[in-house]
């Protein structure tokens, strides 16, 4: 059997880095910009990036429903820093209105935009991550945290003091950058999630 078919939204931020990363471990990974794209695969990885303009651009190209839709239909999914935000049932610090991020309600859970600061607050540091058996290097680039979780959602690493990835059922969010440091377990985790949903 091959391995599963991954969209990456290919919006805005680091398309590339997460289709390499997704091949790397064995998924087909495609770029996913328009609906039929989206009917056609099996889960989808939504990457970092601006979160307020990649909501922009989901209204333009009338992907929020459908979006939401296979998301309420189990579609397994991941987020990473902007696409954790998104995958949120709720965000703090949204934006302004009418160019706000758009919670797409993949996960019960509440989001703060920008929590650890602004650009020159970006760090790197090594968190334990539930299921690794090593840390993971984490590389948070204007990153959210977690500030609430819903029942069943399981935390699965913390950096100061918050959640900083989260899983619920087939849905997985880190609030870092698992696709710029070269360590593709995240992304192996992810395909294992899509496999067992298939």
């Amino acid at each position: 059997m091959s391995g599963p078919q991954v969209g990456v939204l290919a919006l805005q931020g680091d398309v590339r880095e997460h289709l390499a990363a997704l091949r790397a471990v064995g998924a087909e990974a495609v770029p996913v910009r328009r609906r039929a794209e989206l009917d056609a695969v099996d889960a989808l990885l939504i990457p970092g990036g601006e979160s307020t303009t990649m909501s922009h651009l989901l209204r333009e190209l009338e992907l929020i429903d459908p979006l939401r839709a296979r998301l309420a239909d189990g579609m397994p999914a991941y987020g990473s820093c902007a696409g954790m935000i998104l995958l949120a049932a709720e965000i703090v610090d949204a934006g302004a209105q009418g160019r706000a991020a758009i919670p797409l309600s993949g996960i019960d859970m509440t989001v703060r935009r920008n929590a650890f600061g602004r650009q020159v607050d970006s760090f790197e540091g090594d968190v334990a991550f539930t299921g690794l058996k090593d840390p993971v290097h984490a590389v948070f680039i204007r990153a959210p945290w977690v500030e609430r979780v819903g029942p069943g959602v399981q935390v699965l690493a913390e950096a100061a003091g918050h959640p900083v990835a989260v899983r619920h059922g087939a849905v997985l969010a880190t609030s870092f950058h698992p696709e710029v440091t070269g360590d593709r377990r995240i992304h192996r985790l992810f395909v294992d999630i899509v496999n067992e949903h298939r």
